[in-house]
């Protein structure tokens, strides 16, 4: 766990605190204690489960030179084991060569992801196992492991500093993995992550190399309540831009619908495969 940083002072408003969500208020005007780093992590994991959506996704790809590619799909969510599981799909809807092409995730809490990939061109399912999650996720700058929740127990959590991020105050904290099995399946031998301490969303993470040079920088925006009820957010903008090569990939969601009553059959392989 993290040790607070700051000098601790009288706690003149416990209330307040708890209220604002950031641990004990102490003394003075606005310096406080920040929550231990795993915690913040916890909460950010939960902040973006939603119950069940549904949405309309456009992904955007450039080169080195700024060359656009556009890709237009369909994606759903739901929630299973409690909250333990979130099962997502993915359908490319255009442009023609990737057209029916879909991803099946099922993205578990404290076990390894499964995830499946549908290739129509060759009328077959493949299987991604979790060593392989370092992949590009179809030719972006994102790869499947960007695109699901860590297991929180396969890393160690350190806080950095407060630092504005995407227009807001944020808590940042470095997520490292515990063995080189891990960092390798990963990618990364660390990751940087800016989380807002209004909403526990992500609204900027770097990702470091094995050698620990920067590789790539998300920045996230446009974030809105999706789920009232749950204070769940989502961002709408998500832009990851490789550092080393150039290159730039960008997910706009454009329609996001809470949908707790999303079809089980759509998180089936069978469905995945359908035309």
């Amino acid at each position: 766990m993290m040790m607070t940083r700051g000098v601790r002072k009288s706690v003149v408003s416990l209330g307040l605190a708890a209220a604002m969500g950031l641990g004990l208020l102490l003394g003075g005007s606005d310096v406080h204690a920040a929550p231990p780093a795993r915690e913040i992590m916890s909460k950010s994991l939960e902040a973006r489960k939603l119950d069940g959506s549904e949405a309309m996704v456009k992904m955007i790809m450039s080169d080195g030179k700024g060359t656009p590619r556009e890709r237009s799909m369909t994606m759903a969510t739901k929630l299973y084991d409690g909250g333990k599981t979130e099962k997502r799909i993915v359908r490319f809807l255009a442009p023609a060569d990737v057209k029916g092409t879909g991803v099946l995730m099922f993205d578990h809490d404290a076990a390894p992801d499964d995830v499946w990939i549908f290739l129509p061109a060759l009328r077959k399912t493949r299987r991604i196992v979790s060593s392989q999650r370092n992949q590009s996720f179809l030719g972006s700058e994102f790869s499947f492991g960007d695109l699901s929740a860590p297991s929180l127990d396969e890393f160690t959590y350190n806080f950095v500093k407060e630092e504005d991020a995407g227009g807001e105050p944020c808590f940042v904290v470095d997520v490292m993995p515990k063995d080189k099995a891990t960092g390798d399946a990963e990618g990364y031998s660390k990751k940087t992550v800016w989380i807002s301490k209004a909403t526990y969303t992500v609204r900027r993470t770097q990702f470091f190399d094995m050698g620990g040079k920067l590789l790539k920088e998300l920045n996230t925006s446009d974030v809105k309540l999706v789920d009232p009820k749950k204070k769940a957010y989502r961002a709408m903008k998500m832009e990851m831009v490789n550092k080393q090569n150039g290159r730039k990939s960008t997910f706009l969601s454009e329609k996001v619908t809470l949908a707790p009553d999303t079809k089980d059959e759509y998180f089936t392989e069978r469905y995945l495969e359908r035309p």
